[in-house]
């Protein structure tokens, strides 16, 4: 070969090698590479967890606080999957009203509900089926708060300038009672009530009884300072009126005694109770009696205890129901069966700020106070904090009010 002919075919090659250096740079660094399209991926599972809620038929004690504390409710949101009928799992519930309504009770008939309306200043009854009536030509307006009697045929109805009236549904009547009343609680039949009467001077305070016609008022038990100690609550055997947090402290840090009041003086012994914030709930035969009280044995948080609520065994046979809520988000349907309303998330220290649990979702439990037991019955469709628990005589539906708008809504239990 020619030394010519040799640099010629070296200055090729080395222009071949330069040009796929370059197409080898540019392919690294500075081609646009081609989209790929990602593979789908399937919609995650919607689970409790993430409502807030706990899981259906795992077994785990209802109201287990959450360490992350109290979740935020989506109020407009809705859970998939809900029966029409409760089963233990997500169940439909049906807005019987579209605004706020006031002292919701069973109607006189067992299965449908009654309540006062604010926007009118008038009273109506409802049915399961949304048809609504008034129960009462009469207005009634700014009523502050409403005593309704076990059977909703009467009420103690309290306004804003201290005025009270005992309204008579079934009767058309109307009687009032003295302004420095108040704090008012039925008799179980329905003829007497009994309330607060405060005077201004301390020695002028006590617990009366007056029939609902206003006649035979007297006086039961001396009130003092320690009028806002005294909780009513007439037992539906007539044997207990109230109950007063002036007990003794006793061993144990939180621990104290809470007297019951009997309407003739009775000298009952005292019910040891483990924390504050006693709230007593009287099953329907009297002979029982479910409290809550928040104490440090759980972080503060409210907790269920069952008592004998009998006249010689009052407070006896006292135990947990390990059910974390109050008692006033419960309602008997016997003698032995209660169901509550369980927040699914409870912060520590709750029980000291009772306002915390208002953006917890509610679950819907059945407790057996004979037992001890508590079973899951429904979650409602959408998330939400429950008021006002009440169960249709034939057990056939449960109606609440959602704590934040005050609509009355509807849960099929069967």
């Amino acid at each position: 070969m020619s030394p010519r002919l040799r640099q010629v075919l070296l200055i090729l090659g080395f222009i071949v090698l330069i040009a796929a250096m370059g197409a080898a740079i540019y392919l690294v660094f500075f081609k646009t590479p081609q989209a790929r399209v990602p593979e789908a991926i399937p919609p995650a599972e919607t689970t409790r967890e993430e409502t807030g809620l706990p899981a259906a038929g795992l077994g785990a004690p209802p109201g287990t606080a959450s360490p992350e504390g109290t979740a935020e409710i989506p109020r407009a949101q809705t859970l998939p999957g809900a029966k029409p009928v409760a089963e233990g799992g997500v169940t439909q519930t049906q807005a019987l009203t579209s605004a706020r309504v006031t002292a919701p009770t069973l109607s006189q008939d067992g299965n449908g509900m009654q309540y006062y309306d604010k926007a009118d200043g008038r009273f109506y009854r409802i049915s399961t089926g949304g048809d609504v009536e008034r129960i009462s030509d009469k207005k009634f307006a700014n009523v502050e708060n409403v005593t309704w009697n076990a059977k909703g045929s009467s009420a103690v109805l309290e306004f804003p300038d201290g005025s009270n009236v005992v309204y008579d549904f079934s009767a058309g009547k109307q009687v009032s009672l003295p302004r420095h009343w108040e704090d008012f609680s039925f008799a179980p039949r329905g003829d007497e009530i009994l309330a607060k009467s405060i005077g201004i001077d301390p020695s002028n305070r006590a617990l009366v009884i007056t029939k609902t016609d206003g006649s035979n008022t007297r006086a039961i038990a001396a009130l003092g300072d320690n009028a806002d100690k005294v909780i009513p609550s007439w037992s539906p055997n007539d044997q207990v009126i109230a109950f007063s947090d002036t007990g003794p402290t006793l061993s144990g840090f939180g621990r104290k005694m809470i007297i019951p009041i009997g309407k003739n003086e009775e000298n009952f012994k005292g019910l040891v109770v483990e924390g504050f914030d006693f709230q007593p709930l009287w099953n329907t035969q009297g002979d029982a009696l479910v409290y809550s009280a928040v104490g440090d044995t759980n972080g503060y948080r409210p907790m269920l205890w069952a008592v004998s609520g009998r006249a010689q065994s009052i407070g006896d046979n006292r135990k947990s129901l390990g059910v974390e809520t109050w008692a006033d988000k419960c309602s008997f349907t016997s003698g032995t069966t209660l169901y509550c309303a369980v927040p699914q998330r409870l912060p520590a220290n709750v029980g000291l700020q009772r306002q915390l649990s208002a953006q917890s979702a509610d679950a819907i439990y059945r407790v057996n106070v004979e037992t001890g037991s508590a079973e899951l019955v429904a979650i409602p469709d959408t998330p939400q904090s429950i008021d006002h628990v009440s169960v249709s005589e034939d057990g056939g539906n449960l109606f609440f009010t959602n704590a934040s708008t005050g609509i009355l809504q509807i849960l099929r239990l069967k």
